[in-house]
């Protein structure tokens, strides 16, 4: 009698694998995620320094800064998808005295830009939280981080 001999996997390589697999996803999903997070907030990042150079050139047209809710327009500025879906973005301005939307403030004319993140964002980015960029390129963030340095 001649029997054939079945070849395949058994229940254990195949079990296995499974394992082997489980583990590299659950080594991998974290990272990808914090990949996904720091893409998003470099988006932010470049925006934010878009909205600074635009705002020293307005200075040196209207001798303001924009600012309030219409500072993006005035500056004709959108925020682009990829960045209005993970934060909100704001410009604040003072002057020596109000005008415009500025509102008035003992010393130099100044800007704040604020990054605010949204949603999954806001969950995964404790470490940085929100940004700040403001008229002398200095740069915050509210988050947990050590270091402005870590988020910037």
């Amino acid at each position: 009698m001649n029997i054939s001999k079945h070849r395949g996997f058994t229940l254990i390589e195949l079990m296995i694998t499974v394992a082997v697999v489980g583990i590299l996803a659950a080594v991998a999903y974290p990272s990808y995620t914090q990949y996904i997070v720091r893409a998003n907030r470099s988006a932010a990042q470049s925006f934010m320094f878009s909205v600074a150079n635009k705002q020293e050139q307005y200075l040196l047209d209207a001798r303001v800064y924009a600012g309030g809710g219409t500072a993006l327009a005035d500056l004709n500025v959108t925020v682009p998808v990829e960045v209005s879906s993970k934060y909100t973005i704001t410009v604040t301005c003072t002057m020596p005295t109000a005008t415009g939307n500025c509102t008035a403030a003992a010393g130099t004319p100044a800007y704040v830009i604020t990054g605010t993140p949204l949603g999954n964002q806001a969950t995964n980015d404790t470490k940085c939280g929100t940004l700040t960029l403001n008229q002398l390129g200095a740069k915050t963030k509210s988050g947990t981080a050590s270091a402005v340095a870590d988020c910037w």
